[in-house]
């Protein structure tokens, strides 16, 4: 089992930056793919970034691709988003999740993949 604690929200202004960390502890952190969602008020959660156990490859959703990065730390059990050129449309509850499944260098889209989830982080951008 892994438990996921995630940091970094708050409020920011349109056109700036954010980065948002995950810190895992439990089993081996490098067992797990890895990825971000997000739950904007009154809709569902949907899928932001992803990464590999191996950390080499990356997935991403269209409305954040070129903006976003997702990068992963396997000897500090960390994932990280770093988020720029935000928009008020990424305001939401941000959540960090764990697939214990999966192949070495496939990242995980899928919500039903991961097992694991933290308790999110609010990001609100304003415009």
């Amino acid at each position: 089992q892994v438990q996921l604690v995630e940091s970094g929200g708050g409020l920011v202004q349109a056109g700036n930056s954010l980065r948002l960390s995950c810190a895992a502890s439990g089993r081996t952190f490098s067992s797990y793919a890895m990825g971000w969602f997000r739950q904007a008020p009154g809709k569902e959660r949907e899928f932001v970034a992803a990464i590999s156990r191996s950390a080499l490859n990356t997935e991403y959703a269209d409305s954040v691709k070129g903006r976003f990065g997702i990068s992963r730390d396997n000897a500090k059990n960390t994932v990280n988003l770093q988020m720029n050129s935000l928009k008020p449309e990424d305001t939401a509850v941000y959540y960090c999740a764990a697939a214990s499944t999966g192949l070495l260098n496939t990242p995980h889209v899928r919500r039903a993949a991961y097992d694991y989830w933290g308790q999110g982080t609010l990001v609100t951008v304003s415009s």
